[in-house]
C-alpha cells in the first residue's frame, strides 16, 4: 500500500544511511590533518573545510532533491550532450576510477598493513575480500535502508562518537606551530583540503540512492521524496560537523605525539595508540574499514543505477563490473591513486560546483542554458589549468592563469567564472522569455 509519510524510525535510519554514506576514509583522515597544520589558525581553517566539505555537498543534496534526484535535471540547461558527457565523467569519477578503488586501499593502509606489513599479495587478498563484501550488499539496492541505515550506520556512528568524545575529552597535547600554508591564507586552504573529501561529486550521486531508498518505503509523491531528502540532508550535515569539529580538534593537539607525521592515517593512528593503548590499532581498523565500506556500498549502487538505465544492462551486470574494476585498479595503491585522481578532481570540481549553485537561481533567468552554460565552461577552463599545475605538468598560458586571485590556491576559476556570470546575467535580461524552451526543445 503506498503512503506519503514514512516513520520517525524511518526518517532517522535515512538519515543515519545518508551520514555513513558520505563519510568514508577521507573525511576521517583529512580533517586531523587540517587540525595539526593549521596550529592557532585551526578554526579559520576549519570554516573553509565545513564549506567545501558540509555546505557544498548538503547543498547538492538539496538541489538533488528539487530536481527529482536525478543529475540529467541539474545539467539540462548544457544541452544533452553536454551533459550526458558530464554526468558520466562525473559518475567515472567518483566510482570505479577514483573512490571506490581508494576506499579499499585507505582501509588497507590504515588497518590491515600496519599489523601485516605492506604487501602486494597481502593487499590483493584483502581488496578481494573487501569487495565481495561491498558487493553483497550492492546487489540489494533495494535494502539499503535496512542494511546501511539500520545496521551499518549506527555502529559507524558509535565508534565515531568514541572517537570524537575521546579527542575533545582527553586532547593528546598541545596546539602546535602553524604551517607555511595555513599562515597568510588559513580560510582558502582549508576550503581546499574540503575538495579532498570528494562529497560534492559523491552527492551527485547520492540524490538517486537516497531517493531510491525513500520510494522503496512507497513514497511515491515528488514533493515528499525532495522533503524527506532535505531532511536527511540536514541530518547528515550535523553529523558530520561534529564529526569534523572533534577531528580538528584531534589533530590540532598531537603534536606532542606525531611531531613529525606527514598525513592524517598517521595522526590518527598515533593518538589511538596513546588514547586506547593496544587496542587503538584495532579500533582503528574497524572504524575506517566500516567507514569505508558504507561509503563503497553507495557510490557502486548509484554508479550502477545509473549506467545500468543508461546503457540498458542488468543492474547486477554493472555492480559486478564495477566491483572488479575497482578491485584492480585499487591494487595500484594509494600514492599511485592520488597522484592520478588529484589533478582530474581539480579539473571537475569547479563547473559541478557552478552548476549546484546556480540551479537554485535557475528560475530567475529568462534563458538558463545563456547564463549556466558559459559559466561552467569557463570554470572547466580555469579548472583544467588548475589540474595540470596540480599535476605538476608545464603548458602555455599557466604563468597568467597563476597570476590570478587565488591561483596559489587552486582556485584561479573563482574570479573568472564570477565576471562571465555577471555578464551573461547582464545579458540575459535582453532574451526574450520563449528563448529556452525553444532551445531545449531543439537539443
Amino acid at each position: 500500500m503506498n503512503r506519503e509519510t514514512l516513520s520517525v524510525q524511518d526518517i532517522i535510519a535515512l538519515g543515519f544511511m545518508t551520514f555513513a554514506l558520505f563519510v568514508g576514509a577521507g573525511n576521517i583522515i583529512f580533517p586531523p590533518m587540517v587540525g595539526f597544520e593549521s596550529g592557532s589558525q585551526v578554526w579559520p581553517a576549519a570554516a573553509g573545510f565545513l564549506i567545501t566539505a558540509v555546505g557544498l555537498p548538503i547543498a547538492t543534496v538539496v538541489a538533488m532533491a528539487r530536481a527529482g534526484g536525478g543529475l540529467g535535471r541539474l545539467t539540462l540547461p548544457l544541452g544533452r550532450t553536454a551533459g550526458m558527457v558530464l554526468a558520466v565523467v562525473c559518475y567515472l569519477a567518483i566510482g570505479p576510477l577514483f573512490a571506490v578503488p581508494r576506499t579499499a586501499v585507505v582501509t588497507y593502509e590504515a588497518g590491515i598493513a600496519p599489523a601485516l606489513g605492506h604487501s602486494d599479495l597481502h593487499l590483493l587478498l584483502f581488496s578481494i575480500i573487501y569487495f565481495v563484501l561491498v558487493l553483497l550488499i550492492s546487489l540489494k539496492p533495494g535494502r539499503l535502508l535496512d542494511s546501511v541505515g539500520k545496521c551499518l550506520a549506527p555502529l559507524k556512528i558509535a565508534a565515531l562518537a568514541i572517537l570524537g568524545v575521546a579527542a575533545c575529552l582527553w586532547p593528546a597535547g598541545t596546539v602546535g606551530p602553524v604551517a607555511a600554508s595555513y599562515q597568510d591564507s588559513a580560510l582558502s586552504q582549508g576550503m581546499v583540503a574540503g575538495y579532498q573529501t570528494m562529497d560534492t561529486l559523491g552527492a551527485l550521486m547520492f540524490g538517486l540512492v537516497i531517493a531510491n531508498a525513500i520510494r522503496s518505503r512507497g513514497i511515491t509523491s515528488t514533493r515528499s521524496i525532495a522533503r524527506y531528502t532535505v531532511i536527511a540532508g540536514l541530518i547528515a550535515g550535523t553529523g558530520l560537523v561534529l564529526v569534523y569539529l572533534s577531528l580538528f580538534q584531534l589533530g590540532n593537539t598531537s603534536h606532542g605525539i606525531a611531531s613529525d607525521a606527514s598525513n592524517g592515517a598517521a595522526l590518527l593512528h598515533a593518538y589511538v595508540q596513546h588514547t586506547f593503548g593496544t587496542g587503538g590499532s584495532t579500533f582503528l581498523a574497524v572504524l575506517i574499514g566500516i567507514a569505508c565500506l558504507v561509503t563503497a556500498v553507495g557510490l557502486i549502487t548509484a554508479f550502477s543505477e545509473f549506467f545500468s538505465e543508461l546503457l540498458g544492462v542488468s543492474y547486477n551486470k554493472i555492480a559486478i563490473t564495477t566491483a572488479l574494476f575497482s578491485l584492480l585498479v585499487s591494487n595500484m595503491g594509494l600514492d599511485a591513486l592520488l597522484r592520478v585522481s588529484l589533478p582530474v578532481l581539480t579539473a571537475v570540481y569547479p563547473p559541478c560546483i557552478v552548476m549546484i549553485l546556480l540551479s537554485f537561481v535557475e528560475s530567475k533567468w529568462r534563458s538558463p542554458r545563456l547564463v549556466v552554460a558559459p559559466t561552467m565552461a569557463i570554470a572547466l577552463l580555469f579548472g583544467i589549468a588548475d589540474g595540470i599545475k596540480a599535476a605538476g605538468l608545464e603548458a602555455w598560458g599557466l604563468d597568467q592563469v597563476a597570476a590570478l586571485p587565488l591561483a596559489s590556491e587552486g582556485m584561479s576559476w573563482l574570479v573568472p567564472s564570477l565576471t562571465v556570470l555577471v555578464c551573461c546575467a547582464l545579458a540575459d535580461r535582453f532574451v526574450p522569455r520563449h528563448a529556452e524552451r525553444t532551445v531545449a526543445q531543439d537539443s
